[in-house]
C-alpha cells in the first residue's frame, strides 16, 4: 500500500453490525439505550432516517451493499446463495480507481466454487481469492455462526476466533458455543440458543468476546495501514444468540423493555404469507412476554458492547491523526423484530425489519454545511458502493452499479430525489414456503416503499399487501384488504414495473463505451444497405471508390 495524504481521497471506514435496528440508537431516539459513540459520529456527520437494505436476510443484503446492485440483478438471493463468479464487487471497483479494499469480519459471502472451478480459478491465487472472498482482500474473515450439531459444524471455514479462543485458554473444541455464547447454570453449560438463559451472563471475559476481539483486529489493521484504504469492519452482534458478557448482562432490565409494537387487527385474515411467518416457530417464542422481557435486555446489552468498542476505533482515529482523513459509515445488513407485528428475527418489509441505520461522517471541509443534521430522503443500501467509489476517485460506473452516491447529500448540494426504494425477499428456502402452497419460482416478495405508501407484492398470485406510513406509522393496517387506496397500489405497481425494466444486466458496456462504438462499424467499412453512396459522408465510401487495380473475365463458358 502507498501512503496517501490526499484530502479530496480519504480513507473509507465502513462499519456494519448485523441486525441493528435502525431505531435501538440513543440518536434515533431510543429512550433509555445510550449509545453516545453512534451519537459521537452523528455529530461529525449526516444520519440518514430513511435507509433501506435491498433484502431483509443477511446474505443478500450484504450481497447488495458488496455490489451495489440489487438482488435479482446479482441473484444471490438468500443465505447460502453463492455469488456467481464475475459479479463486480465494491473491492473491484476501488482497486481500479487505486484504493486497496480489506475486509475485517464477517461478510456471509459464498463462493460460486463450480464456477471458479469452470474457469479455472484456484482459491490460492489472488484473483481467485478475491473471488471467493466477495472481492476484498482479507485482513481476518469470520462469519461468527460456529453452531454445531450431530452433522458437524454449520461454518466449515475454520473459525480465527476459536483459535483465539484456544489460545487463551479456553477449552474444548467450540469455546465460540460454550463460552462467547453460552452462561453456565448450576455448572452446566447455559446456551445462548435458548431464550431463558438471555439474561444470563456469558461464560467469558468481557475483553475476549467477539465484539473486542474483532475491535482488536480493526485496531491492528489501523496502526499498519497506509492509504488509500477501504476497511470494512463487520460485526456478527447484535445478531442472536441473544446472550452477552457482564457486565453488558445487567445493564438493563425488564423497565426498559418497549411494549410490543403489534395490534390485533394484523391477526384478522392476515395476508397469506404474513400468516404463515406469524405462525412460525420464531414468531411464537417473541409472542410471548417473558421472552421479549430476557432477550430485549440483553439485546440492548449487545448494542452498548458495541458502542464501547466503536468508541474505541474513534479514539485510536483521533490519536493517530487518520480521522481528519477518514470517511465512516455506520450501517447494519438489516434488523430485528423483536416481537413487533407478532413476530421475531427479520425476513418481512416492516420498518423495524427492512430500515436501517446509516451514519456518514465525511471529515472533508465540503460536508461541514452538514455536520450534526439529518436527511430524511429515501435511500438505499447499494448507493454506499457508488459513494465509495466517487471518494476514491473513480469513474462512475452506473452500467454496473444500481445505486446512486449519497456526496450530494453530504455537501449540502441538491441531489436527484428517488422516487421508490426497492427490496426483495426470497422465501423459497424456508417451512413458509409449504405452508403458503407456492412453487420455489413464486416464493417471492418485492416491497416498493415512496416515504408514505408502503406496498408489497406477493408472487404466486397472492394478493399484496398495502401501508399508510403517514396515517398509520406504526403499519398495523393493511390496506389491501379494502379497496380504499386502489390509486396509490395502482401507481405504485406502476412504479414496479419501471423497475422491473431497468437495464440490469449490460454491465460490460457503459453509456460512454456505447457512445464511441455507435457509428464505429461503418468507419471501418461496414456499409450495407446504400443505394449508391450518397447517404453516407464520402469519406466512409473512400475505399471503396477509384480506379479498379484489376478487371477480371470471366471465361466464356463455351
Amino acid at each position: 500500500m502507498t501512503k496517501s495524504n490526499d484530502p479530496q481521497r480519504p480513507n473509507i471506514l465502513f462499519i456494519m453490525y448485523d441486525q441493528l435496528r435502525f431505531d435501538y440508537l440513543s440518536c434515533a431516539g431510543h429512550p433509555t439505550l445510550q449509545t453516545p459513540n453512534f451519537d459521537r459520529v452523528a455529530r461529525m456527520g449526516v444520519r440518514f432516517t430513511n435507509a433501506y437494505c435491498q433484502s431483509p436476510i443477511c446474505g443478500a443484503s450484504r450481497m447488495s451493499f458488496y455490489t451495489g446492485r440489487y438482488v435479482s440483478s446479482h441473484g444471490a438471493q438468500w443465505n447460502g446463495y453463492p455469488l456467481r463468479v464475475g459479479e463486480q464487487t465494491m473491492g473491484d471497483h476501488l482497486r481500479r480507481a487505486g484504493m486497496d479494499c480489506w475486509l475485517i469480519g464477517k461478510t456471509h459471502m459464498k463462493a460460486d466454487a463450480d464456477g471458479m472451478a469452470r474457469l479455472g480459478l484456484s482459491p490460492d491465487s489472488v484473483i481467485g481469492a478475491r473471488q471467493a472472498e466477495c472481492g476484498f482482500d482479507v485482513w481476518v474473515r469470520d462469519d461468527g455462526l460456529w453452531g454445531y450439531g450431530p452433522d458437524g459444524f454449520y461454518d466449515e471455514k475454520r473459525s480465527p476466533y476459536n483459535e483465539y479462543l484456544k489460545s487463551k485458554g479456553y477449552p474444548g473444541d467450540n469455546p465460540w458455543a460454550d463460552h462467547a455464547n453460552a452462561g453456565v447454570d448450576g455448572g452446566h453449560i447455559a446456551s445462548g440458543w435458548m431464550f431463558d438463559n438471555a439474561d444470563k451472563p456469558a461464560n467469558i471475559r468481557e475483553e475476549d468476546s467477539e465484539t473486542p476481539w474483532l475491535t482488536d483486529q480493526c485496531l491492528a489493521f489501523l496502526d499498519q495501514a497506509t492509504g488509500p484504504w477501504c476497511a470494512h469492519v463487520s460485526y456478527i452482534k447484535p445478531h442472536w444468540p441473544y446472550i452477552v458478557p457482564a457486565p453488558y448482562h445487567q445493564m438493563y432490565g425488564v423497565e426498559d423493555v418497549a411494549p410490543a409494537q403489534r395490534h390485533a387487527v394484523e391477526r384478522q385474515n392476515p395476508h397469506p404469507v404474513y400468516g404463515a411467518f406469524m405462525s412460525n416457530k420464531i414468531a411464537q417464542a417473541f409472542q410471548q412476554d417473558a421472552v421479549r422481557q430476557k432477550v430485549i435486555p440483553a439485546y440492548m446489552g449487545l448494542i452498548k458492547q458495541c458502542d464501547d468498542q466503536l468508541g474505541r476505533i474513534l479514539d485510536a482515529l483521533e490519536r493517530s491523526g487518520q480521522i481528519e482523513n477518514t470517511v465512516i459509515v455506520l450501517t447494519s445488513d438489516h434488523g430485528d423484530y423483536l416481537g413487533d407485528h407478532w413476530l421475531g428475527e427479520k425476513d418481512l418489509f416492516h420498518d423495524p425489519s427492512v430500515k436501517i441505520p446509516m451514519i456518514v461522517c465525511d471529515p472533508r471541509p465540503a460536508a461541514d454545511a452538514t455536520r450534526g443534521t439529518t436527511c430524511d430522503a429515501l435511500v438505499e443500501a447499494i448507493d454506499l458502493a457508488p459513494t465509495f467509489l466517487e471518494l476514491a476517485g473513480g469513474a462512475p460506473a452506473d452500467h454496473i452499479l444500481e445505486g446512486g452516491s449519497l456526496i450530494p447529500y453530504l455537501h449540502g448540494k441538491t441531489a436527484r430525489p428517488r422516487d421508490v426504494v426497492i427490496s426483495e425477499y426470497d422465501y423459497s428456502m424456508t417451512p413458509m414456503r409449504d405452508a403458503v402452497g407456492v412453487t420455489n419460482r413464486d416464493a417471492r416478495l418485492f416491497m416498493v416503499f415512496d416515504g408514505r405508501y408502503k406496498l408489497i407484492h406477493a408472487e404466486g398470485g397472492l394478493r399484496p399487501m398495502l401501508f399508510d406510513l403517514q396515517e398509520d406509522p406504526d403499519e398495523f393496517f393493511d390496506l389491501a384488504k379494502t379497496s380504499v387506496a386502489d390509486a396509490q397500489m395502482d401507481r405504485l405497481y406502476g412504479a414496479l414495473h419501471q423497475w422491473g425494466l431497468r437495464m440490469s444486466q449490460r454491465v460490460t458496456r457503459s453509456d460512454a463505451d456505447l457512445a464511441q462504438m455507435r457509428g464505429r462499424s461503418a468507419r471501418r467499412g461496414i456499409l450495407p444497405f446504400l443505394k449508391d453512396g450518397s447517404e453516407v459522408d464520402p469519406e466512409l465510401t473512400s475505399k471503396y471508390r477509384g480506379p479498379a487495380g484489376h478487371v477480371y473475365v470471366a471465361p466464356d463458358k463455351d
